[in-house]
């Protein structure tokens, strides 16, 4: 009845309820229904207006059949092509018309294309004169499709690219609040690939785009240039002859004149890719080599700005000639064989340091291009003509006393280095003795430290040179007696150590300067003098750095662990048998600060180790520990047997010497089995509890929480906790040693809250029990954020901990509103330690799910700010200051109260709280101007007092704040 009533509008409301049904059932349709039914909604496209969206709708539907008879596709597209007009219609009917073509294109090829240029010119139509950029989407991957797949453009290549190009370069903002999400940068890289998609084009488009960059609009000149930069990966020498000329003169002009960053890295670019694009033409014999008159267009006009006294425009000119010349070995030979000897030239005729570095910088630059080409001796290669007047120019720029200069010659000689074959045998050994000039006598630290990494880079390449001439040279001078000042000799010392670990970046190396490490740490443990626990430190350090460059080589990283981790244990041990008085230990070797730096080498030594060398190492350390087996350290004959968990007070050497078991068994591979391991778990376990010594009481009980959270889950692991909570509680409660007892705590909790235990959730319990405790309350709340913190030396990734990804979010979720009732619960001496545990856990927090909490949390913040303690205070104003950059409608419903509390907080006593204060106060600039500019003057006025700070560091952060307000 609907489909044959005489109203349109009763006509269409039945053409739209068929294409509804057909559109959820297009896939059950027979061949001989698909041709009824398509030969029908055909006719149905010379109906009235009001009808032809309804019908759309239906033929979209058919276009998706895969029963379709040959033939049909064509006689859909060209019953569109001929009744509708499409741009008349609604934007969604439009779409519709583009999906129809879509759906054609990618079932019904071959079909399509016996349409030859007709259908090209049909969708021609279609598009022409489009607006949204939905549609746009659609349009031009249609295009791109025609392009791509070989579709006859037949004579309507140049109405395809005005139908097309009409849109560069793309003006579009989105609205606010966009449904569609459609971006100004899809809608430019859409057509960006339309138009570099064919040869075909450039005829057209290369003068659109020389126009365009000759405009004033920035944004046009960026699409221009990243346009052209996107066509001449297919373009030839055929399509770019007639412009060359033109496109060159404006990517000069713009490099030359633009202020622009942006536009000066996209002409580059450019440059670059159209002198790539002529390398790549392959010639025949009797065509012009368009490639050599451009580039002698690019030194003809460059050239000569390298020479003027002035230098203005020297870099732009080397940019340019460093950017053709890095598109091909061709360009490169041809570019340096007319610029290097005019740069060495200059070098030569400059005196001053800037004008001599500049110069450099832009030999630096060719070199690194030679780099990226890689270095081989031949006939064409500038670079190997000039070497010797190369080596001349970049060690003199190592002896200038100018800091900059030399920071450029290092660069140079480590380009130079990486060259093989370019620098001689002699060459070699000056660079060796320039570099540990500049390394060990070099006044200024950035010297210095660009010496020791250069070394560092080229010693895998000349592993002989380093090994033979640098590290004797290096021993000798940090052996050497002196009789400079004792500060002087430090300096050189701490020098020596660093360049020895610099260097060592190849196992032949490393095999020569760990001994001369060792040596000189075993010297220093013999010394009397007050500052072998900072040398010790020292040489400790420089151990770490070479073991953490080892970590790679299995040959080198095993090397490093058999030689450097028995002799820091036999040195320890040695010390601490001789350690027989009743005093807390003096030699330095057993201080904590030395111990606490020999803990990172033998973890840094332990955590690459293979599981089958691992289970090796530790088959003779725990042994060493529960059983006093030395057999296997070197210079094994001690004075009495070593037991670090035995009784007495004369043992307190020996256990702090736990510090290094922990580094050791905390670092291996999950999957290396401890011997003895449940005896070492109750060693531990007693020690940290019973111990006088707080730190070894710590670190008795980050080793046995490493142990506890890689230990395989099961009814062992459940016995040992449960030994372990049964051990704490009652120590807890009461009695001298309820601190060793919390730390343990801490650290338990700590192991299993990482691995997802299910006794985690008790023992944190726990945790907020003791925050009410007014003796440990402080120190539980300091303790949520160990909990909720990277630990640098046990239970982290890299020493192979079970760390699951969202332990945060999930510790957040589980224990904040607890901490938020226990606040509100707590009598007023010990609510700070609740806000405290709380500002903890959210600095600790990701940000973005920060953001999401904050309402119902930021009451309970701006509380914390009134608190007197600074801790809370401090971690407070850490977690509002993002807080104010990343949710500012929220922030400023709280103004008033925001701004009142980082006024007074800028006068806090603490320098630390002064400084937060102001940035916080400094971050809510980011909030809307209206809501900030009733405080303004206030604000201003309160600000000029931290202007007078006594502290520096004060002045510089209120001086920044006020400025912004």
């Amino acid at each position: 009845f609907c489909l044959e009533n005489t109203d349109p509008r009763t006509r269409g409301r039945g053409i739209q309820l068929l294409s509804q049904v057909l559109l959820q059932c297009y896939s059950l349709l027979q061949e001989k229904e698909v041709l009824h039914l398509v030969l029908f909604y055909e006719s149905r496209l010379q109906d009235h207006h009001l009808v032809i969206p309804s019908v759309l709708q239906g033929l979209r539907a058919l276009s998706m059949c895969e029963v379709l008879s040959p033939g049909l596709a064509v006689s859909v597209l060209k019953a569109i092509f001929q009744e509708v007009h499409v741009q008349s219609l609604l934007q969604l009917d439009r779409y519709t018309v583009y999906s129809i073509i879509t759906n054609f294109m990618s079932t019904r090829e071959e079909e399509l294309k016996g349409l030859g240029a007709n259908f090209t010119f049909g969708f021609i139509q279609v598009m022409d004169g489009e607006k949204d950029p939905r549609n746009l989407l659609v349009a031009f991957q249609i295009v791109r499709d025609l392009i791509s797949k070989d579709y006859a453009l037949g004579p309507f290549v140049e109405e395809l690219f005005e139908v097309t190009s009409c849109y560069f370069p793309v003006d579009f903002t989105p609205p606010p609040n966009d449904p569609h999400g459609i971006q100004r940068e899809d809608l430019i890289l859409s057509l960006r690939a339309v138009l570099a998609s064919t040869p075909q084009f450039a005829e057209f488009l290369l003068p659109l785009l020389i126009e365009k960059l000759d405009s004033e609009l920035q944004s046009a000149k960026l699409d221009s240039l990243q346009t052209l930069t996107a066509c001449c990966a297919i373009y030839g020498q055929k399509e770019l002859q007639e412009f060359l000329p033109s496109l060159w003169s404006s990517l000069r002009r713009e490099v030359f004149q633009t202020a622009s960053e942006k536009i000066e890295t996209e002409c580059l670019a450019a440059l670059h890719a159209l002198s790539a694009c002529l390398s790549r033409s392959v010639l025949s014999s009797d065509s012009e080599d368009l490639l050599d008159s451009f580039l002698s267009s690019i030194l003809q006009d460059c050239r000569h700005h390298l020479c003027e006294p002035d230098m203005k425009l020297v870099w732009p000119s080397a940019k340019l000639l460093q950017a053709a010349a890095g598109a091909s070995l061709r360009t490169f030979h041809r570019i340096t064989r007319s610029v290097l000897p005019l740069l060495l030239e200059q070098y030569t005729k400059h005196t001053q340091s800037s004008q001599r570095r500049t110069i450099l910088e832009m030999l630096l630059g060719f070199l690194e291009l030679q780099q990226k080409w890689g270095y081989v001796e031949e006939d064409e290669n500038a670079l190997l003509s000039l070497q010797a007047p190369v080596c001349s120019v970049v060690f003199s720029a190592l002896m200038d006393p100018s800091v900059q200069l030399q920071l450029v010659g290092i660069k140079a000689l480590t380009v130079l280095g990486s060259l093989q074959g370019f620098l001689t045998s002699s060459d070699l050994e000056l660079v060796v003795d320039h570099l540990i000039r500049l390394a060990l006598h070099e006044e200024d630290s950035q010297s210095s430290e660009a010496a020791m990494e250069a070394a560092g880079s080229m010693a895998p390449t000349y592993p002989k040179v380093f090994s033979g001439r640098m590290v004797p040279r290096l021993e000798e001078e940090l052996q050497s007696e002196r009789e400079e000042s004792s500060y002087n000799h430090h300096s050189l010392q701490q020098r020596c150590l660093q360049a020895l670990a610099a260097v060592s970046t190849h196992t032949s190396i490393v095999r020569e300067t760990v001994p001369v490490l060792l040596q000189h740490l075993q010297k220093v443990q013999k010394g009397t003098e007050a500052r072998n626990t900072q040398e010790m430190v020292s040489v400790c350090q420089s151990l770490h750095h070479v073991a953490l460059q080892c970590q790679q080589d299995a040959e080198g990283c095993w090397y490093f662990h058999q030689t450097v981790v028995p002799c820091l244990l036999a040195m320890a041990v040695q010390a601490a048998m001789q350690e027989s008085t009743h005093t807390l230990p003096g030699k330095a070797l057993l201080e904590e600060e030395v111990l606490a730096a020999m803990i990172p080498v033998i973890s840094a030594a332990t955590t690459h180790l293979s599981p089958e060398l691992a289970a090796q190492s530790v088959s003779h350390i725990v042994p060493l520990f529960l059983d006093g087996e030395v057999s296997f350290l070197p210079q094994n004959s001690f004075p009495s047997s070593f037991q670090p968990f035995g009784d007495g007070e004369c043992l307190e050497a020996q256990r702090r010497l736990v510090a290094l078991l922990m580094a050791f068994v905390c670092s291996l591979p999950r999957d290396v089995t401890i011997p003895q391991q449940e005896w070492l778990l109750r060693e531990l376990l007693a020690l940290s509890c019973s111990c006088n010594c707080p730190f070894t009481a710590t670190t008795a009980a980050k080793c046995f929480a490493g142990l506890v959270n890689k230990h395989p889950a099961g009814q062992q692991l459940d016995e040992i906790l449960q030994v372990a909570v049964n051990r704490m509680e009652p120590i807890l409660a009461e009695g001298p040693r309820r601190t060793q007892a919390l730390t343990l705590l801490l650290w338990v909790t700590k192991a299993l809250v990482l691995r997802y235990h299910p006794l985690s959730s008790c023992l944190t319990d726990k945790l907020l029990g003791l925050l009410g405790d007014t003796e440990l309350g402080p120190a539980t709340a300091d303790g949520f954020s160990l909990l909720m913190a990277e630990s640098p030396d046990v239970l982290h990734k890299s020493c192979h901990a079970d760390v699951r990804i969202m332990f945060r979010q999930r510790f957040f979720t589980d224990n904040v509103p607890k901490l938020v009732q226990g606040f509100h619960g707590a009598g007023p001496d010990v609510k700070a330690n609740y806000l405290k545990g709380l500002s903890h856990v959210l600095n600790h927090l990701p940000k973005p799910v920060l953001v999401t909490e904050l309402p119902t949390l930021l009451s309970l913040l701006l509380e914390a700010l009134s608190c007197s303690d600074r801790v809370v205070q401090l971690s407070t104003l850490s977690c509002l200051h993002p807080l104010l950059l990343e949710a500012p409608q929220v922030m400023s419903l709280h103004v008033d109260t925001l701004v009142t509390k980082f006024l007074n907080l800028t006068s806090s006593p603490t320098m630390a709280v002064r400084i937060a204060a102001l940035r916080c106060a400094h971050a809510l600039t980011s909030l809307p101007t209206t809501v900030l500019l009733p405080y303004k003057g206030r604000v201003i006025r309160a600000l000029a007092k931290p202007l007078d700070d006594k502290k520096r560091l004060v002045r510089k952060e209120a001086v920044a704040a006020r400025g912004e307000w």
